[in-house]
């Protein structure tokens, strides 16, 4: 019987041992395939993807901003006549936007790892690749359709009609920027006034272009679609800074009316808070009433140049009033918390507004790249919610994800400017 056992462990303990040693240098393996796919080379190579990815959808959310003109030329030309390819290609391609800025975004997180961010951002680069190719078939199935059946000077006269709408819509750009430089600080009404000089800049640019069409528009064959896409393009250009004007001007005047309530509510929500503190510990009594004392502080600061700067005001209310949230933390009752969120949400959304349009205009004009777009559809979107959520807390929450998402938008939008050769 020992003779047995002897025999057993003879073979049994080299066997453990090979299949321990073999078992060890898999784990070894697996281990150093997972190191090195997750390794800053593998990071580097699928961050190269993603860039790659988001350069692809940056050309599909230009071209989806073209096909709106091209679409909207068409109607206003045509009467609809035109084949519909454009619209069908128009509303593929935003809807495969809108899904790939998701998805994009999704990529984003140091959390992700490579290989997802690889198979991700490659898939974001096929499907917009193919709406890309959809894009350009629409787009010569309408030009050969309007060289055989649009004049030029039929062209031309519809464009010219559409300038002077827009001239007649625009106004005085100079009365409402001279509205708000006599009553507020500069950088009040800087935007404005950037966006009234450019509007004015575009338009006039889209006027010598239609005028340049028209001077060889004389043949009836010729096809004026090169000229009057480009002043096409000079009119949006237009109609976007006429927007951000008349938004700069209406969020201007409505801080201002906005800014002695604020200030009264946060007044208010700081006493509620001081209540709040007496029933705290004496530590968390303390360091509650240092906060509440530097809040105060800020806001009697804030408060001494209101009514120059309204639009800072409101925002930096916004700010301390999240602060506040934070330096509460649990010591509300739910009751608190939703009353204090009804207060603070009418400035926190006008402060979210103000920057989501920042930001809407920063894009714009830097033609940003995909991570600031892909953050302002998220600042659009939260601030959507913001203002269809029946709850005070999620609005609240909701538009202080707006701001952040908007200021961050902004932010990438402002250094790809700057960074630009």
């Amino acid at each position: 019987m020992p003779e047995i056992v002897g025999s057993i462990l003879a073979w049994l303990i080299p066997a453990l041992v090979v299949f321990g040693v073999a078992a060890l240098a898999l784990a070894i393996t697996v281990w150093a395939v997972r190191r090195a796919r997750r390794s800053p080379r593998a990071r580097a190579a699928a961050e190269r993807v993603r860039v790659r990815a988001g350069t692809a959808l940056v050309r599909l959310d230009d071209e989806v901003a073209e096909l709106d003109l091209e679409v909207g030329l068409s109607g206003a030309l045509y009467g609809g006549s035109a084949p519909v390819s454009l619209r069908r290609a128009r509303l593929n391609a935003q809807h495969v936007r809108d899904a790939s800025f998701d998805a994009y975004r999704g990529l984003s997180g140091a959390d992700v790892a490579p290989a997802e961010v690889r198979r991700g951002s490659a898939d974001i680069e096929r499907r917009a690749t193919e709406a890309l190719k959809t894009i350009a078939a629409a787009r010569a199935e309408h030009s050969s359709w309007v060289e055989a059946n649009v004049s030029a000077a039929s062209q031309i006269a519809a464009a010219r009609e559409r300038l002077g709408q827009l001239r007649a819509a625009m106004g005085d750009p100079a009365a409402l920027v001279a509205e708000l430089s006599a009553r507020f600080a500069e950088d009040e009404w800087r935007d404005a006034s950037q966006a009234a000089h450019a509007a004015l800049a575009a338009a006039g640019e889209s006027g010598r272009l239609l005028d340049a069409a028209a001077a060889h528009g004389g043949d009836p064959s010729r096809s004026a679609l090169a000229e009057l896409g480009a002043a096409e393009r000079s009119l949006r250009r237009a109609e976007v800074d006429a927007r951000i004007l008349e938004e700069s001007h209406r969020l201007v005047l409505q801080a201002a009316q906005a800014v002695p309530g604020e200030i009264d509510a946060a007044r208010t929500a700081l006493r509620q808070a001081a209540v709040t503190r007496e029933h705290l510990d004496a530590p968390d009594a303390e360091r509650l009433g240092a906060e509440l004392r530097a809040i105060e502080a800020e806001l009697t600061a804030i408060e001494a140049d209101a009514a120059r700067r309204p639009s800072r005001t409101v925002d930096r209310i916004a700010r301390l009033r999240d602060r506040l949230d934070l330096a509460l933390g649990d010591a509300r009752t739910s009751q608190q918390r939703i009353r204090g969120a009804r207060t603070a949400l009418p400035g926190t959304l006008a402060a979210a507004r103000g920057a989501v349009a920042q930001a809407e205009a920063s894009v714009a004009h830097a033609r940003a790249g995909a991570d600031a777009r892909a953050r302002l559809i998220s600042s659009q979107r939260e601030l959507a919610q913001a203002r269809q959520a029946q709850d005070p807390v999620a609005a609240l929450d909701a538009a202080r994800r707006a701001m952040r998402d908007a200021e961050d938008a902004k932010a990438l939008a402002d250094y790809s400017r700057i960074d630009r050769p």
